[in-house]
């Protein structure tokens, strides 16, 4: 354990923060799994546990993985990958209706180990590594719309027409991100108010074609119109089911909570587990619970930013900001949906929530912005033995010139001379440590 522990390298708050996240989530996990158990009748606690423990210990291993390989390799995946990633989103989008009651046009099934997989979170990580080597290959250019929207703002738009029929929020959260990355690397600002505007009038399109011709192609627009409405009235409404039993959940928490494992609401609340993961946290934990994992977040939201601004290349910041605020944003914006300051989004709380994809997606985010520390460490230690070599050595000069300027003071007064320095006194010389013996 103890090497193991020794070989991870890279920066060791977003290492810490990271396994806090993670071994906060087994109890509310745990907690919330009773809803799937005693009330819809699938599975036991214990089994819930184990399964939540193997889809964690997959994902650090996963993180162990990618931050072992050199960041700047990510540079030519993305290129590699973002035809894949458009392939396998296209078959996301055709190849069902239904997954277990609920929309399938998001998941795809593993074959042969029947598991499911959300496509949409593999293409946000391969879409920010894409926008961020194409703002640092053209980093001290002039950058033209037309070439800019040729190679960077089309496979973006694909992308996100592949997503957005069947997942608006991660449509919205990922053109958000992306903005926010190409503002960060400096991309021209008039350039990018056009592109929002288109992006907003494409919205805009899409949302009338799909009201005028429902069944033109599958999408979930009226679920995300009936949304709105609900966030926005005030009227009382049936569907409003989720974040009622939320808000009773909350504020049965109090100060200090219930205590572990005595929800209530967990026997109500669907997807306790996942999409109202929180709520249950403050229902058990109470205020102090709550404000503990939100700071754990804004804790390694700070590292981030820590860790970009200390970053030598303009990719490796420019990944550290395009992976690790979406880790940030997605949590505040599941926060937020949960106390209803946001309508229902459907974004899980990372690394607590139940999911293998989610947490899996998450931890390839993670490893990689490790895997930029890592290298920015190497550097430093490299910079550091360099300025140690050099103290050396200047202290062997120094030492080399008190020596002659001895023996020329005493042969000037007629005295015995000193043992003349000889390099090979490696007893008595600092530099054999770096020459060697």
């Amino acid at each position: 354990m103890k090497e193991l522990i020794n070989n991870l390298k890279g920066d060791k708050g977003i290492w810490s923060f990271v396994m806090l996240l993670a071994l906060i989530s087994f109890m509310p996990v745990f907690s919330a799994s009773t809803n799937l158990v005693y009330v819809i009748g699938k599975g036991s606690t214990i089994g819930y546990l184990v399964k939540h423990l193997v889809h964690i210990i997959i994902g650090f291993g996963l993180i162990y993985l990618v931050h072992k390989v050199p960041y700047h390799y990510y540079r030519g995946l993305s290129q590699l990958l973002m035809p894949v990633v458009g392939l396998l989103l296209v078959y996301t989008f055709f190849q069902g209706t239904v997954i277990d009651g609920a929309n399938a046009s998001r998941w795809i099934k593993v074959p042969f180990i029947g598991v499911t997989f959300q496509t949409s979170a593999l293409a946000m990580i391969v879409l920010m590594i894409y926008v961020a080597r194409y703002l640092a290959k053209v980093d001290g250019k002039e950058v033209t719309f037309k070439s800019s929207f040729i190679e960077l703002w089309i496979p973006v738009f694909m992308i996100l027409a592949l997503i957005l029929p069947s997942n608006f929020s991660t449509a919205a959260l990922i053109f958000s991100m992306v903005s926010m990355l190409v503002f960060v690397g400096k991309y021209p600002i008039k350039y990018l108010g056009m592109v929002i505007g288109m992006g907003v009038t494409m919205l805009v399109l899409f949302v009338s074609f799909a009201k005028a011709f429902p069944d033109a192609m599958p999408n979930r627009v009226d679920t995300w119109m009936n949304r709105l409405e609900r966030f926005t009235s005030d009227e009382e409404n049936e569907d409003d089911y989720q974040i009622e039993k939320a808000k009773i959940a909350i504020a049965s928490g109090m100060v200090y909570g219930l205590g572990p494992g005595k929800s209530v609401q967990k026997n109500f609340l669907p997807q306790s587990s996942s999409d109202f993961i929180f709520a249950i946290i403050v229902e058990e934990y109470g205020l102090v619970g709550g404000l503990a994992v939100l700071i754990l977040y804004l804790m390694l939201f700070f590292r981030f930013l820590v860790t970009a601004h200390k970053a030598q290349s303009l990719f490796g910041k420019l990944l550290i900001v395009g992976l690790g605020f979406p880790i940030i944003f997605q949590a505040l914006i599941n926060m937020g949906v949960a106390v209803e300051l946001l309508p229902v989004t459907g974004q899980t709380l990372p690394l607590i929530s139940s999911g293998g994809s989610s947490i899996w997606m998450t931890c390839i985010s993670i490893g990689i912005i490790i895997s930029v520390t890592k290298k920015e460490e190497e550097i430093a230690q490299e910079l550091q033995e360099k300025e140690d070599r050099e103290a050396a050595l200047q202290q062997l000069i120094d030492e080399h010139i008190l020596r002659e300027k001895a023996r020329e003071e005493a042969e000037a007064e007629g005295l015995e001379q000193p043992a003349a320095f000889s390099i090979e006194d490696r007893s008595a010389n600092p530099m054999s440590a770096v020459f060697g013996k």
